[in-house]
């Protein structure tokens, strides 16, 4: 049950809420003499670690053959956690747009949703490729943002437009499934 991989994703359930504690509590009193910007350094390579251990699970698990159940729902969640962390700080601190961070929040609560209805359809709505896509770039803007590069916020919209898209399709894909399925129970 706590595989190499499993560990991994708990990790990085582990990692995000200490990432948003630096990136939301920059005014404490614990950081008063640090400038910031070396919090959301710290953020950021926080963010980079939780990361690699996204890559790494993923890696492990399908190399090794360690797929477990709990690993199907932890990593998902623990890449949802993190990332909504990061964006959510970023918009916190005023370094994403409201605007943006609304239209994924809400897409990845739809989606999650919609992948409860799924399983309980019997059906396996696995992320696509787009969606793989989309992390990669959600994960870039955010590094992007977090180190306050140019082109972050060009990123961001990006994330959000490759966001929408990819939930088109497992919506798409979930009615496609759910009418396929019925006609085949019938």
């Amino acid at each position: 049950m706590f595989n190499i991989p499993n560990s991994l994703a708990f990790i990085r359930l582990l990692l995000a809420p200490v990432m948003f504690f630096f990136l939301v509590n920059q005014d404490a009193s614990v950081f008063k003499d640090i400038h910031p910007s070396w919090l959301n350094y710290f953020a950021a390579f926080i963010f980079v670690v939780a990361s690699a251990t996204d890559f790494f699970d993923g890696y492990i698990a399908r190399t090794f053959n360690q797929i477990t159940t709990l690993g199907k729902i932890l990593d998902p969640l623990a890449d949802k956690m993190l990332t909504l962390a990061a964006f959510l700080g970023l918009m916190m601190i005023g370094s994403a747009s409201a605007w943006a961070i609304f239209l994924i929040v809400t897409r990845e609560l739809f989606i999650t949703g919609l992948r409860v209805s799924a399983v309980a359809e019997g059906l396996d709505i696995s992320a696509s490729w787009m969606g793989k896509v989309k992390t990669v770039v959600q994960m870039v803007a955010i590094g992007f943002l977090l180190m306050g590069w140019y082109g972050g916020t060009l990123l961001l919209w990006l994330a959000v437009i490759l966001t929408l898209y990819s939930g088109y399709e497992y919506v798409r894909d979930f009615f496609q499934k759910t009418s396929i399925h019925k006609v085949i129970k019938i």
